[in-house]
């Protein structure tokens, strides 16, 4: 069957009935008869597939990977060479065994043709056994009036035959038989969540793998910005005179702020696709959105540890900060948190706006915001206005700056000049001791250092709840 008409007409509309995506929008007259059975309006999923127009895939898993995934998605039950025949067998009907072992690419990377990524896509829907199966197509504007017209044509002499009359009177015999023949649903037997979100996790992690540029990236990313701070501070001094205190907090606002915006560059850049993939697969029952961001979520987690290791291990003994092991470990763990921080913020942000550069924007005012109100580098919050004050503890940057504060600036002795030095002669002699500055800048901080930490971890469950309710939201909008 092919369904012709011109942009506007309704054929994405029907297609989309048919296959079950229409499911809170939409008035449906008639009546969906398989095998003489009547199909409730929430059982059409379960026995139709929809191939949209754009092929939706993940560019460095190949050709068996993506399909291999799609089964264990689909699919709850059977061995590995259950599931290694179902998709040799979908390849081979499909003419893709040839490019089973490459890439599926895009259009920067090459990969398999445009022709092949259409069937592939047509083989992950196949997976699911479905009774029937659409595709959707475009066509010009040059064409569409004419098209218009024959399509007419035809319509009007279909009706008229003897085929369509003959058509019909089949159809309402098949109704009242007494033995009808079984409605070939899908696949009902499908994994459970947590089956699903380990498919999703092992997908997610080994397409990120094979974009050697992106786990690069992901790695070094803090460190590049590290090593700007290095050639720019050499070595911090204990001269207040020579920028012992001017240099140490310039380096923690620069690690305080800095770390969320790496994070929300690799969500940014890495994110989206993955979206795009689970509005499509969820439509298809194969998951719900969470899970793929669930799954995403828990694959960030070993890079980003990773990532603020190497980085904190060059930047914190090249710079010659508080020469401790423990206060060298502490200083890690409270860059981590605001890195992860940052990506998961963007996450939920992408869950809510389509466009990544719109996130962008967003999450590095916010992070922008929360350092000037929250960090207390460049104004003590106790001096701020009543607001600011009650908004700086909805920020992750205070608890993460006061963490670093302490960490550096407890137990220093600070030097100023020659010793015959006094504070009349020079005021910026008034702090001779870390903890004076820590007093200073925020009261109390030593003994809130435990309460800080799981106060800035806190965010991190926080933001991940909220993107779960977020992504359950979003698939309830995008959901006709």
């Amino acid at each position: 069957m092919c369904i012709l008409g011109s942009s506007g007409s309704g054929k994405t509309t029907l297609l989309d009935a048919m296959s079950g995506r229409l499911r809170r929008t939409g008035t449906f007259l008639g009546e969906v008869y398989v095998n003489g059975q009547e199909l409730r309006r929430d059982q059409f999923q379960d026995c139709f597939s929809y191939v949209l127009q754009s092929d939706t895939l993940l560019s460095s898993l190949t050709v068996r990977e993506t399909l291999h995934y799609t089964a264990l998605l689909a699919i709850r039950r059977g061995s590995p060479g259950f599931f290694q025949k179902k998709v040799e067998a979908v390849m081979a009907e499909l003419s893709l065994s040839h490019v089973a072992d490459r890439l599926i690419g895009n259009y920067n990377l090459g990969g398999i043709s445009t022709g092949e990524r259409r069937r592939v896509s047509i083989a992950a829907q196949l997976l699911q056994d479905p009774m029937d199966l659409t595709s959707v197509d475009t066509q010009s504007k040059e064409r569409e009036i004419e098209t218009y017209k024959r399509v007419q044509m035809i319509e009007s002499a279909y009706k008229k035959s003897a085929i369509c009359h003959k058509t019909l009177e089949n159809i309402e015999r098949t109704k009242h038989l007494k033995t009808l023949p079984m409605v070939p649903f899908k696949t009902k037997d499908s994994p459970g969540v947590f089956s699903k979100l380990g498919v999703l996790l092992r997908r997610v992690t080994r397409n990120l793998v094979r974009n050697k540029l992106a786990v690069i990236m992901r790695l070094l990313q803090n460190l590049i910005m590290g090593l700007f701070l290095l050639f720019f501070v050499l070595r911090v001094q204990n001269n207040v005179l020579k920028g012992a205190i001017q240099d140490r907090v310039g380096l923690l606002y620069q690690f305080v702020g800095a770390t969320p915006y790496t994070g929300m560059l690799n969500a940014v850049n890495l994110f989206p696709v993955l979206r795009a993939v689970s509005d499509q697969e969820s439509q298809d029952g194969l998951y719900q959105k969470w899970q793929m961001l669930l799954a995403y979520v828990l694959h960030v987690l070993p890079f980003s540890v990773v990532a603020t290791m190497i980085f904190s291990s060059v930047s914190y003994w090249t710079l010659g900060l508080y020469p401790e092991v423990a206060r060298f470990g502490y200083f890690s763990a409270a860059l981590l948190a605001p890195h992860v921080i940052g990506e998961f913020l963007t996450l939920v942000l992408l869950g809510i706006v389509q466009n990544p550069n719109i996130v962008n924007s967003v999450v590095a005012l916010l992070s922008i915001a929360g350092i000037l109100i929250g960090s207390g580098f460049l104004r003590n919050i106790q001096d701020m206005p009543i607001p600011f004050k009650i908004i700086s503890y909805f920020t992750f940057q205070k608890y993460c700056s006061e963490i670093l504060i302490v960490n550096e600036f407890y137990g220093l002795n600070f030097t100023c000049g020659s010793a015959n030095v006094s504070v009349t002669t020079n005021p910026m002699c008034a702090f001779t001791q870390g903890i004076q500055f820590i007093e200073q800048t925020c009261p109390g901080a030593t003994s809130r250092f435990t309460m800080n930490f799981l106060v800035l971890y806190s965010f991190i469950p926080a933001l991940v709840i909220l993107g779960i309710v977020v992504f359950k939201i979003r698939d309830h909008l995008i959901s006709r």
